[in-house]
């Protein structure tokens, strides 16, 4: 029979705690143990059956004699700190400058900062899974809408909600102009996938070696930071593609496909990817090596097709590390829930833990209109188990171009699914605003609550919508049925007891909702708080609302008895 007396549960800690004050009793992450400079620096533990780390780093490729290290990667084999690297250690508090070297090193890590950018306005990050996990923003003019002033309100909006990147994927309009105000405008990296502008105003049929190389030249001195270049899609995988469910759901990589069965020829972007190197090395522009066969839908996930192209960009990743080029490898958009560890970690093995740089990916396919959603929930999952950035998706997603709250909607949805992966991973002080939060909401300190908040403005207004006054409740459960307001109350408990999180002594009037938070609740098309008062009240609030008594004795005294009234009136 079962003690439960002495009941002491085995729990597996590997990982940091992810507060850095231990605050709580929470006993800490149950990832892997953290190794930086290592094959494992923050991860999942390994599921029976995973394949195992490579041993492969960009370190077994040395740079070329006789030539000036002009790259991230260059620099780091050398043993040189860059500025760049100073200054991603200190928006990765985590890292040292020396750690953040040694893991760009070993092509674990990327610094994605062209030259050209870096004298704009660029801020240098990272990406790798020694730190924090990343998320991008997709975003561009179509032939549909083309518009380089309202994509440039959106490149604000989605640094506003926090994306880590941005890429530029124009395929209409004025797509130079469009991509200059982008990289002049942007403090983020900016990516993008050169083929789009290969082919504006011609066929694919048309593309040609000369073509490519112009195109990627003349982008890489404008200073885009990163180049999808979809070159693991070879001849010999297409036949591997002709059963699936949905084809080839990849622009780049559908194009390409057309191009190489016209022309019975190999794919030209493999086939002088060395000379794309070159160029990408001379501007320090690092590769998003694009995935082309990615599955469209859960029924071609893991496929033969996929994971062929999965190897061909782990070759290809040792032949940019050899010529001094930064990498990340993109993943697979829609993937069972069940398959997403194996796909990470596969990649961690064939490219040799070059971050992996991931679409959701999609863990359901009936949901349209609801995509951020169904994939950030796989977009955690693939945060956890190895992926160092997250594309995000959008509620527009397979329906049409994302407006400006769409691409808040998908920005948000991604912090979440990145922030989680984080906290679980152990990230140290990743759960630090999580804990200062929880202590706010503990003490019904209501504004340290909004400010600690990602989104104040929405918080603000779904709190006001129902009660427009700050006091020790709220409209979910009223002043006697709140168990955290009881919490509190309970001498022996900690909770709410802070002292640097205590709000005032007394209920006070909200400052008022501001006007982006007017904005959310008119979307939501909700009722006026004076409508809502009539129609909750028969016209008039409560005598124990906390704007009729401030004191709360008396505000229960009341509501007991009106409770007593309506008792007898039944």
């Amino acid at each position: 029979m079962l003690d439960k007396k002495n009941i002491k549960p085995s729990i597996p800690l590997g990982g940091h705690n992810p507060s850095s004050k231990n605050a709580g009793t929470n006993p800490g992450s149950f990832a892997a143990k953290p190794n930086i400079g290592g094959p494992l620096t923050y991860s999942s533990p390994d599921t029976p059956g995973m394949p195992a780390p490579s041993e492969i780093t960009a370190m077994d490729w040395k740079n070329e004699t006789g030539r000036k290290n002009f790259t991230q990667l260059e620099s780091a084999r050398a043993g040189i700190i860059t500025k760049e690297m100073h200054r991603v250690a200190e928006v990765e508090p985590h890292l040292t400058a020396e750690q953040i070297c040694t893991e760009v090193a070993t092509g674990r890590m990327i610094i994605p900062a062209n030259t050209v950018h870096l004298s704009y306005l660029l801020d240098p990050m990272c990406i790798g899974r020694a730190g924090k996990t990343k998320i991008n923003a997709n975003m561009g003019a179509s032939p549909v809408n083309s518009d380089t002033k309202l994509e440039l309100e959106k490149l604000d909006w989605a640094i506003r909600w926090g994306a880590d990147t941005v890429m530029d994927l124009s395929t209409g309009g004025n797509l130079d102009e469009c991509r200059d105000a982008f990289l002049r405008h942007s403090t983020v990296p900016i990516g993008t996938v050169p083929i789009y502008s290969m082919i504006i105003g011609k066929s694919i049929e048309d593309l040609n070696y000369d073509l490519i190389l112009k195109t990627l030249e003349h982008q890489a001195k404008q200073g885009v930071d990163y180049f999808t270049i979809h070159a693991g899609v070879l001849k010999e995988h297409l036949p591997f593609v002709k059963d699936r469910l949905i084809g080839i759901v990849s622009r780049g990589g559908s194009l390409l496909a057309k191009w190489m069965l016209h022309h019975n020829k190999q794919n030209p972007m493999y086939e002088i990817f060395d000379d794309i190197c070159d160029i990408m090395r001379e501007y320090d522009v690092s590769f998003s090596l694009g995935d082309g066969l990615r599955p469209g839908g859960l029924a071609d996930a893991s496929d033969e097709a996929q994971l062929r192209e999965l190897y061909t960009l782990g070759e290809l990743t040792e032949r940019a590390w050899a010529k001094g080029v930064q990498v990340m490898v993109e993943g697979p958009g829609h993937v069972p829930f069940d398959q997403i560890e194996y796909n990470m970690k596969l990649q961690r093995t064939v490219c040799h833990g070059a971050p992996f740089y991931v679409l959701g990916p999609l863990v359901t396919d009936i949901f349209p209109g609801y995509d951020h959603i169904t994939s950030c929930i796989g977009a955690t999952a693939a945060g956890y188990h190895g992926a160092s950035m997250l594309c995000y998706v959008t509620p527009k997603e397979h329906l049409g171009l994302p407006k400006k709250d769409d691409v808040k909607q998908g920005c948000i949805a991604y912090k979440i699914a990145a922030h989680a992966a984080d906290v679980a991973l152990g990230i140290p002080g990743s759960r630090d605003r999580d804990d200062e939060l929880t202590k706010a909401r503990a003490a019904l300190n209501w504004n340290k609550h909004f400010e600690l908040s990602f989104d104040p403005d929405l918080a603000r207004a779904y709190h006001d919508e129902d009660l427009d006054v700050d006091t020790d409740f709220c409209a979910m459960c009223g002043h006697d049925w709140c168990s955290v307001r009881i919490s509190k109350e309970i001498v022996e408990f900690y909770s709410g007891k802070s002292e640097d999180h205590q709000p005032e002594k007394r209920s006070t009037k909200s400052p008022g909702i501001n006007s982006e938070g007017l904005k959310i609740l008119e979307q939501r098309g909700n009722l006026s708080q004076e409508e809502i008062f009539r129609l909750a009240h028969k016209g008039k609030k409560a005598v124990c609302h906390s704007d009729n008594v401030t004191d709360e004795e008396k505000a229960k005294t009341l509501q007991d008895q009106e409770l007593q009234e309506i008792s007898v009136q039944n």
